[in-house]
């Protein structure tokens, strides 16, 4: 797709690419930098992801109902091939998106910690962008770290640090959830 009417040019790679990536930084810069350089990353493309979001679902996300927004955005990443995502509000001030299929995902690697730095923040930026204000966001489950699913919190800035506090201190998603 080439650059028009505001649009970001896309190209197709393998999703191997994000284990390159975090390999090569990881060995240069250590395992915390690689995430941050990820996570903003991540964040500065889903930024300018938004305009196509907003181009597929004809122009204008705050025009549409909250499930065609979720559908929308779910079709925008299964056409190009990071997963299906579905959408939930399990708490006002948290809602969650779960993929079966996360592109990024390493089923295989068995890691103990965050594993798809770049989709937090792609999905933080995007949704920042596409809300007009900021959205954190939480990988709170990973198939890279034996879950049978990805699962990404997002909301205020407030609630989401909260939610990470509370599953820090060992609470699991419900239990947290609670307790906001």
């Amino acid at each position: 797709m080439g650059k028009s009417a505001g649009m970001t040019r896309e190209i197709v790679i393998p999703a191997s690419v994000f284990e390159a990536l975090r390999s090569e930084l990881a060995s240069e810069a250590g395992t915390l930098q690689t995430v941050r350089a990820l996570h903003h990353a991540g964040y500065h493309a889903g930024l300018a992801a938004a305009a196509a979001v907003n181009h597929e679902v004809g122009g204008n996300s705050f025009a549409l109902s909250e499930r065609s927004f979720w559908t929308g955005l779910s079709d925008f990443f299964s056409k190009r091939g990071w997963g299906k995502l579905d959408h939930s509000t399990p708490h006002p001030a948290i809602g969650l998106l779960r993929t079966p299929d996360w592109a990024e995902a390493r089923p295989e690697a068995n890691e103990s910690g965050a594993s798809c730095s770049f989709s937090t923040g792609y999905l933080s930026g995007l949704l920042s962008q596409l809300a007009g204000g900021p959205v954190a966001v939480l990988e709170s489950s990973c198939r890279s770290r034996g879950g049978d699913a990805c699962e990404f919190a997002f909301g205020s800035e407030t609630a989401v640090h909260d939610l990470y506090g509370k599953l820090l201190d060992g609470a699991d998603m419900a239990t947290s959830l609670e307790a906001l």
